[in-house]
């Protein structure tokens, strides 16, 4: 995967997760209704999607870390496993989130980093993040090259954070401005689709196809 696909890749990750309702836009169209102010929606936004980007970070966070004694190879392996797992179970298990609608910004960003962690929106980013540079590799063992190497995976990894989120943002928006001014949320229960079997087909499928790549490259 070239760079420029990479970042691609991320914003268009970012509006798939900006399309999922679990990710936020239905619960601040709720809150919008409830209030009877757009600029409610549009609030209740930020907050749910710091929450998310938390989420993300601390995905790349991570990934970050265990580049610097993992080599590249194991990492796509290991992560092809915990994404087809993980959506083993997406499919298998049934989660139901019970909130009150007075929340506060800090509510709401705990509830969409919650939201996020636990429908795996990091984890589904993992074969991209392992695409980028966002830390030294193994082999750079000179004091300097690490230091410059964390720094220019800190300043990726925010910047990959930051493009994912963005995109997240602008689609949760544009659909929870169109729900609340036109449509309604009554075409949720005839005209919607079935997002969460969708979430699990996309989680599985990456984590099949970071697999087959893992094994068909070079060590």
């Amino acid at each position: 995967m070239t760079p420029s696909w990479s970042w691609l890749a991320l914003m268009g990750l970012g509006a798939f997760h900006g399309l999922n309702p679990a990710m936020g836009w239905l619960f601040a169209v709720a809150l919008g209704l409830q209030r009877r102010a757009l600029s409610a929606v549009w609030w209740s936004l930020i907050p749910i999607a710091i929450g998310h980007a938390i989420a993300v970070g601390l995905v790349v966070i991570l990934i970050d870390l265990l580049r610097l004694f993992v080599a590249i190879r194991p990492m796509q392996i290991a992560a092809a496993v915990v994404l087809i797992a993980f959506g083993v179970y997406r499919l298998l298990a049934r989660h139901r989130a019970r909130v009150g609608m007075q929340v506060s910004a800090c509510d709401l960003a705990l509830w969409s980093l919650l939201m996020a962690t636990a429908h795996g929106a990091g984890l589904m980013l993992l074969p991209v993040l392992l695409q980028m540079p966002l830390g030294t590799e193994a082999h750079h063992h000179a004091h300097m090259a690490a230091i410059t190497g964390i720094g220019s995976s800190l300043l990726v990894g925010s910047l990959a954070v930051t493009v994912h989120t963005i995109a997240m943002l602008l689609t949760a928006g544009i659909i929870a401005v169109v729900v609340y001014e036109w449509v309604g949320l009554a075409f949720l229960r005839k005209g919607w689709i079935n997002l969460d079997l969708l979430w699990v087909v996309a989680l599985i499928g990456a984590g099949i196809a970071l697999l087959v790549m893992a094994l068909l490259t070079r060590p």
